[in-house]
């Protein structure tokens, strides 16, 4: 029998690229491993990997603690029984939330509407509404497995045979090439302006427009996608710009795909606040179709592993919602604990209810923990020669620029690696701490960058770290600070 090889699969696959659990992360996963060994005890110059590559809050070394009513909530789903435990110490908004999600759903363990539980649909839309004034159908709402479900059957969906082109930013979350890969799209990027704050340009995006439609490959640009909050930059969109957006894929007839996942983490939120693209799209009365995504791992709930999100369609016909409908269906339904987490995302404890003081302490220590976190790194980072970065207003990162001597650009070439996978590798084996090479997200030639995570705890000795290893990388390759 001939093996089965590479040459054999979906050529797609072969071009699919996903930075953030990349060469990086794998490396780090060896090391880990290492560290547990008898073999490696007290050999490596480090005591534990920090993963600050991935945003993952409750991962283990990073361990931010579960929002208590979310856990509680999903306990006594899980286990119904725990009910006549708990019933005298648990709030009694915990046991109301549990019985009334039970007497809609049953068992979490059986499939549920394929679009998601009818009345976790309504609980979305009512939320949304609440946010942005205008009103929102449970029938234009879709529960995922996580946002990224959600992108990826979006884009599947709209990428066609005849080179369809997807407008992505650039630096972009990986998730969006690798998805165009796999379904044959054509990414067409367009840069953020790092010097505005990482402002999202018009020029750039008509830039990658005009290309398209010039250059003799018969693209036909489909969508434009948004982060907003920014994603790995954090940057946030003020309300001008989006309305330029919002009139551009109008005069350029794109559907709008908006990734509004980090919409809940806003470090300055006075200075600047969110507002979503449906409220924009609504307020200018405009037709473009609207696709927006949200997400219970990311804001301060960071319940990943639950894989829980939804999408709301605005300006989409009827008749591709049931393009949609048939496409979910296929996958049967989203996972039931994860949509248990969106109602509890959608529906926090209100005031004046049992839970609502705890819920508001630990949710207020998070947003207070995330925002001093960014603040610190950047202004230290900021410090170091040959670095400088952006004190993003929103999201879990920190998106540094690097200016390295050409000697660690060589050395990096003679591997065949970028200057910054250089950087980040090395960074990695010195301190255990891993991020992500700006090459993995996208920037512009001969620059730069690295994405790493606010979710840290012990600060201080973190960006010691990064600081020490930083000044001993520019001696090594040829700079003395």
């Amino acid at each position: 029998m001939r093996p089965l090889t590479p040459a054999d699969l979906n050529p797609a696959i072969l071009n699919v690229q996903y930075a953030v659990r990349g060469e990086l992360a794998i490396k780090a996963d060896e090391l880990t491993e290492k560290l547990r060994s008898q073999e490696h005890q007290g050999k490596l110059p480090f005591k534990r990997v920090i993963n600050s590559n991935i945003g993952n809050p409750q991962q283990k070394g990073l361990d931010q603690p579960p929002i208590t009513f979310t856990r509680q909530v999903a306990a006594l789903m899980e286990y119904p029984p725990l009910v006549d435990i708990v019933k005298d110490k648990w709030p009694v908004d915990v046991i109301a939330r549990a019985q009334e999600l039970q007497a809609e759903i049953g068992s979490v363990g059986a499939y549920s509407h394929s679009k998601g539980i009818p009345l976790i649909r309504k609980h979305v839309a009512q939320f949304i509404a609440e946010r942005d004034g205008y009103p929102s159908d449970p029938e234009d709402i879709f529960l995922t497995a996580g946002a990224s479900a959600g992108v990826a059957l979006l884009l599947n969906t709209l990428i066609t045979p005849h080179k369809t082109g997807i407008l992505i930013p650039i630096p972009q979350y990986p998730l969006y090439t690798a998805t165009l890969a796999q379904f044959n799209g054509v990414p067409l990027p367009y840069h953020l302006s790092e010097p505005d704050g990482w402002k999202t340009s018009l020029d750039e995006i008509r830039t990658a427009l005009k290309q398209a439609e010039t250059d003799g490959k018969g693209i036909t640009p489909r969508a434009l996608v948004v982060i907003n909050p920014g994603n790995p930059t954090g940057a946030l969109l003020d309300q001008k710009t989006m309305e330029e957006l919002v009139w551009l894929c109008e005069e350029h007839s794109l559907v709008l795909l908006a990734d509004e996942v980090y919409q809940a983490n806003l470090h300055r939120p006075t200075e600047h606040p969110f507002h979503s693209f449906k409220q924009i799209v609504r307020r200018l009365n405009s037709p473009i179709p609207l696709v927006s995504f949200h997400s219970i791992s990311k804001g301060v709930f960071g319940e990943c592993g639950r894989r829980g999100g939804y999408f709301e369609c605005c300006n989409v016909p009827v008749e591709i919602r049931a393009l949609l409908y048939k496409m979910v269906s296929v996958g049967l339904c989203p996972p039931l604990s994860g949509q248990v987490g969106v109602d509890c995302l959608v529906r926090p404890p209100r005031e004046g209810e049992p839970s609502h003081a705890l819920w508001k302490k630990e949710t207020d220590t998070i947003h207070a923990a995330l925002a001093h976190r960014t603040q610190l790194m950047a202004a230290r980072l900021n410090a170091l020669p040959g670095v400088s970065c952006v004190n993003a207003p929103g999201a879990l990162y920190l998106y540094p620029r690097l200016e390295l001597p050409q000697g660690a650009v060589d050395a990096a070439h003679k591997l065949g690696k970028e200057a910054d996978t250089l950087y980040a590798l090395e960074l990695l084996e010195e301190t255990g701490i891993c991020v992500v090479p700006g090459s993995g997200f996208g920037q512009k030639e001969g620059e730069h960058h690295y994405r790493l995570t606010c979710l840290c705890p012990g600060v201080e000795e973190y960006v010691g770290m990064l600081e020490k290893f930083h000044l001993g990388f520019l001696k090594k390759y040829g700079i003395n600070s």
